[in-house]
């Protein structure tokens, strides 16, 4: 059987969490991989966005391409703030 090689991720999803008063939180949903013909990608979501919209952030070279566990120490590597 021939090996399969995986893509690696290029993009992360989140959906943003608006709350007044606070900055918004981006919270992380699951990571975007290339097709190979680079016309299109498959979506990987660990969850769903409550109100319909995913956003899409290509991964910075000082990002990892892990989810990080959510909890109140990790908390503020999800957080994006003045991207739209």
């Amino acid at each position: 059987m021939a090996e399969r090689q995986t893509a690696a991720p290029t993009h992360r999803a989140y959906t943003v969490i608006k709350r007044e008063g606070q900055d918004d939180y981006w919270l992380n949903l699951g990571l975007a991989f290339p097709h190979k013909d680079g016309a299109g990608m498959n979506i990987v979501l660990q969850a769903l966005p409550i109100d319909g919209k995913i956003v899409l952030r290509e991964i910075g070279d000082d990002e990892t391409t892990e989810t990080p566990a959510r909890g109140r120490e990790a908390q503020g590597r999800g957080q994006r703030t003045g991207r739209r």
